[in-house]
């Protein structure tokens, strides 16, 4: 493929211009935040319906940070164009995430082992049964070894990535009961085309709000103070 060539219009990078790795955050600020921060040299290489994208070098290796948006449908689509039309062959979610156990805090991290789900994403593969997103183990491993070596609090598992955020009968207690860990909007697709495009992809989640004592962070505490998560993600690359 030509290095001229911008294989989809909801990207405006030309192939080659973003990294085989990308770390992704719902919101494009997160993404700008962590490109300004961490990377060296950051390239602003995509502004397409403001979804921010910057390719840098961090200790030397090349990584994209971009925006994903909110919900299945909008990482679905950015996820599959990357992995399918730019070469890349890792993505990291770094996002936030709603806790259902009483041992998590605000500002813990949740590691996504698995996603639960009730969206309907996974009908377009017509399997005949019910498929298990998860995270590649590789990466996994590694992200609880970093969290080991900096201290920090952190838990591994399941999580649910739903449809819908106002929810009009959340059932909360039913995922509890099977032991999700929280909850969020986009891990279960990530995971999903990750899958069927045969590459990696691993969620890590900090905790942005307690769905059991109402506690909870603000947006610009989402889009700036979420650091440690951030510094997790890159230790994989």
């Amino acid at each position: 493929m030509s290095s001229s060539n911008t294989p989809t219009p909801h990207i405006g990078a030309k192939y080659g211009e973003i990294a085989e790795t990308v770390i992704m955050a719902g919101d494009p600020l997160r993404a700008k935040f962590m490109a300004e921060k961490y990377l060296d040299n950051p390239v602003c290489i995509n502004e397409v319906r403001g979804m921010l994208g910057f390719t840098g070098t961090y200790k030397g290796k090349r990584v994209t940070m971009m925006g994903h948006g909110m919900g299945m449908p909008s990482i679905g689509l950015y996820t599959y164009e990357l992995y399918n039309f730019y070469g890349v062959k890792t993505i990291i979610r770094v996002g936030s995430a709603g806790a259902y156990r009483k041992e998590l805090n605000l500002g813990d991290i949740v590691i996504a082992e698995g996603a639960c789900t009730d969206s309907n994403y996974g009908d377009q593969y017509e399997l005949g049964g019910v498929f298990a997103p998860i995270g590649d183990f590789g990466l996994l491993c590694k992200a609880a070894q970093t969290c080991e070596a900096k201290g920090l609090k952190y838990m591994v598992g399941n999580v649910l990535s739903s449809d819908v955020f106002y929810r009009e009968n959340p059932r909360t207690e039913r995922w509890m009961a099977m032991g999700v860990l929280a909850v969020e909007m986009e891990v279960a697709a990530l995971y999903f085309n990750a899958a069927r495009s045969g590459n990696k992809a691993l969620g890590i989640l900090t905790i942005s709000d307690h769905i059991l004592t109402g506690e909870k962070t603000t947006s610009e505490q989402r889009q700036t103070t979420f650091t440690n998560m951030m510094e997790v993600a890159l230790s994989l690359i």
